[in-house]
């Protein structure tokens, strides 16, 4: 609905309209009509069906791993545009105990380590090798490898990845060979890890970058890819095998999931982002984050592959193996509340979607991830991943009720409470609305003081690690049968444990 106050902030310069609609969610100075009253029943909520347990889960990139150039953070004051793309980063401390201690809190999850750079990555029979032999950008040693075993198995993450396709993977006539996988996948297993998961490559259909050699078509990929696949399929049968992992709604999509054969993969997998990051050319517009347009371009991604999956792989599940809300690490936004919306947005959609796996980009690197990558200290989105970790279980149910313009309703089994429903809430409106419950409940409201701050509250406190870095006792608010009412711009997680759901049983 639009009224006088939605027109004057249209007719406000653009420059200016991020700061007036942070000053809009802290001081209402127009006066915004009420959302309608909406009554939920938890109890008779239908079953809609059930994601993987690891539905959330989270990205290292290779290149962190290695060392090397990754995505530059923005400064801390806007200074013109962004034009320093990359900086050099030492390799991740797989061991530091803090990193640990907050993956581990979103554990089960699947780790994936992969990206564009793991295309053309080495793995050395040892660790003494310093650089990468022809046909490879860089190294990756086995003490490298081992750490990222280890800390998966100390965070409860599975392993997923994809391998090296460059040229020093192939023979004289351009023909991949197995031989880097083998050697990665073997030594995985002798050091007592797992790889649950597994890409042919990431992003094939991003040619300029992606490492596959100059000339390579629908045909080359076919071959190469039969090759992969029976590879795994002898060597290592366990591994699920994922395809395409393309990017985008491109019509490359089509040809290589085609090109890889009917019934080649074990799931569908596909990247999504809602744009380029400013640091690449998209929009420098946070105003936009939250229009109805850009958070349902989510949707459209999954319907184009799913339609690639009923043709192509019938009744194979789909993950979503890469995203975030901007591609190129980020927006200045994305360490802010403000992506903190998108974000349990996102994951509630697909998960009302029956998406089985939801990866978001990173754990820990450039603006996008969940952790700042120097101080490790959590980001908005952090809190919010932890909310969902500990309160929405993986069988989904029906809310029984309409998304609203701004306002968006998604519910689950409560985690670990047989009977017990969770429902995730998100005021994107400007007003106030209003929600029945025929029972009692436990609240937690995620709010800051403005959009764009780098510090939520839960229930009205700053949610920040204690003085010893520990991750905050997270309890909710007890609320009464009856009319709850939702501020505007914030994201409300209720758990009825009365409810004596049957689907939760």
């Amino acid at each position: 609905m639009r009224n006088d106050c939605t027109r004057a902030i249209d007719r406000i310069r653009p420059k200016h309209q991020a700061w007036l609609l942070s000053a809009l969610l802290v001081a209402f100075p127009c006066s915004w009509a009420a959302g309608e009253e909406m009554s939920i029943a938890p109890g008779s909520m239908a079953r809609v069906g059930a994601v993987d347990d690891r539905f959330q889960s989270y990205n290292i990139e290779m290149i962190e791993v290695t060392g090397g150039r990754f995505w530059k953070p923005y400064p801390p004051k806007r200074s013109g545009p962004h034009s320093d793309l990359y900086e050099y980063r030492r390799p991740i401390d797989l061991h530091n105990p803090q990193l640990r201690k907050l993956a581990a809190a979103l554990a089960p999850a699947y780790l994936r380590v992969s990206g564009t750079w793991a295309n053309a990555t080495y793995f050395a029979d040892s660790d003494s090798l310093s650089a990468p032999p022809a046909g490879f950008d860089r190294v990756l040693s086995q003490r490298q490898w081992r750490g990222v075993v280890n800390f998966s198995q100390a965070v409860g993450a599975e392993l997923v990845t994809s391998f090296a396709v460059g040229p020093g993977t192939r023979d004289t006539a351009g023909v991949w060979s197995p031989e880097q996988a083998r050697r990665l996948l073997t030594y995985s297993y002798s050091v007592g890890g797992r790889v649950a998961a597994a890409e042919f490559m990431n992003e094939p259909n991003v040619a300029m970058t992606a490492g596959r050699p100059a000339g390579d078509d629908a045909v080359a990929y076919s071959r190469d890819f039969e090759i992969f696949r029976a590879f795994l399929k002898e060597t290592f049968p366990e591994i699920l095998i994922l395809g395409p992992g393309t990017v985008g709604e491109a019509a490359s999509a089509w040809y290589l999931l085609a090109a890889s054969g009917p019934g080649a993969v074990d799931a569908i997998s596909y990247h999504y982002y809602g744009m380029l990051s400013e640091r690449c050319g998209g929009s420098r517009a946070p105003e936009q984050a939250l229009s109805e347009e850009r958070l349902s371009g989510t949707d459209r991604t999954l319907a184009f592959y799913r339609s690639l999956r009923d043709r192509f792989a019938s009744g194979k599940p789909i993950w979503l193996t890469e995203t975030a809300e901007a591609a190129c690490g980020g927006n200045r936004w994305d360490a802010t509340s403000l992506d903190t919306f998108r974000y349990l947005d996102q994951l509630g959609r697909l998960a009302a979607a029956l998406v089985q796996v939801v990866m978001h980009n990173t754990l820990a690197a450039s603006d996008y991830g969940l952790l700042d990558e120097r101080s490790l200290a959590p980001r908005p989105s952090f809190w919010g991943a932890l909310l969902w970790r500990r309160l929405m279980g993986n069988i989904v149910l029906d809310p029984g009720a309409p998304i609203q313009p701004g306002l968006h309703v998604y519910a689950h089994c409560q985690r670990g409470i047989p009977g017990g429903v969770s429902l995730l809430v998100i005021n994107f409106d400007r007003a106030r609305h209003s929600l029945t419950l025929p029972v009692p409940s436990e609240r937690y409201t995620l709010d800051a003081a403005s959009l764009q701050s780098k510090t939520v509250r839960l229930n009205g406190l700053p949610l920040r690690l204690g003085s010893r870095k520990q991750i905050p006792r997270i309890a909710g608010e007890r609320t009464a049968a009856g009319a709850l009412t939702l501020a505007p711009a914030t994201i409300t997680f209720l758990t009825v444990r009365e409810a004596a759901n049957k689907s939760c049983q």
